[in-house]
């Protein structure tokens, strides 16, 4: 099961990645979360996206989907995988795209969901989050208030 979740912020993407992952077993993944780990663990790729980040240029379209490559292929993605916003670019999809097919895994599914803006325009507004640099829990004024 390969799973690729688009859409605006505000969406739900993150709400439902998560019932989607819990679901069917798959790891659901981050660029962000790959960029951070890559340096972190001092990879040649790691080193590179540190180099350019420091140099305050964008990590290029091409880095993102070595990293994703390199991801995809670990054993936890036997059963598939969820994207969450993920590829931002049409390069970036026409990379994955290819790269998917050319080694037999398909492209999976592609969820965009139509949201209206005024319900993006209240998720979003609503959104806060706890300032405490250890907890960083995320709330909702409506749906999940704080305390």
């Amino acid at each position: 099961m390969r799973i690729i979740l688009l859409g605006p912020p505000g969406a739900g993407k993150g709400t439902q990645a998560q019932f989607i992952c819990e679901q069917f077993r798959i790891p659901q993944i981050s660029t962000g979360d790959m960029l951070r780990e890559a340096i972190k663990a001092g990879t040649a790729l790691g080193e590179k996206v540190k180099a350019v980040l420091e140099s305050g240029a964008l990590v290029t379209d091409e880095i993102i989907i070595d990293l994703v490559k390199e991801r995809i292929t670990q054993p936890d993605c036997e059963k598939g995988f969820l994207f969450d916003g993920f590829p931002r670019t049409v390069p970036q999809a026409e990379l994955l795209a290819a790269w998917l097919v050319e080694h037999g895994r398909g492209t999976g599914v592609v969820v965009n969901p139509e949201v209206p803006e005024s319900d993006l325009v209240a998720r979003l507004t609503g959104r806060r989050t706890c300032i405490d640099k250890k907890c960083g829990v995320g709330y909702h004024m409506i749906f999940n208030p704080p305390e």
